[in-house]
C-alpha cells in the first residue's frame, strides 16, 4: 500500500506544479499581450491625429486656392487695363 501511495502523491504534486506553472505563464503572456495592444493602440491614435491635422491643412489650402486664383485673375485684368492706358 505504501509503495503505491508515494507515486500517487508524487504524481498529484507534479500535476499541481505543472498546472500552477502553466497558469502563471498564461497570465504573464496575457498581460504582455495586453500591454503590447495598448501601446499599439496609442501609436495608432497618435498617427491618426497627425493624419487628421494634415488632411485639415490640405482641405484649408484646397478651399483657399480658388479664391487666390480668382484674385490673381482680377489683378491680371486690372494690370492689363492699366497697361492699355
Amino acid at each position: 500500500m505504501t509503495t503505491m501511495l508515494i507515486p500517487v502523491i508524487t504524481g498529484v504534486l507534479t500535476l499541481i506544479g505543472v498546472c500552477v506553472t502553466a497558469w502563471a505563464g498564461a497570465r504573464q503572456t496575457r498581460d504582455s499581450v495586453s500591454n503590447q495592444l495598448t501601446t499599439a493602440q496609442a501609436v495608432t491614435d497618435c498617427k491618426l491625429a497627425q493624419l487628421t491635422a494634415e488632411v485639415r491643412r490640405h482641405n484649408d489650402f484646397a478651399r483657399r486656392m480658388p479664391v487666390i486664383e480668382e484674385q490673381l485673375r482680377a489683378l491680371s485684368r486690372r494690370l492689363e487695363e492699366v497697361e492699355k492706358r
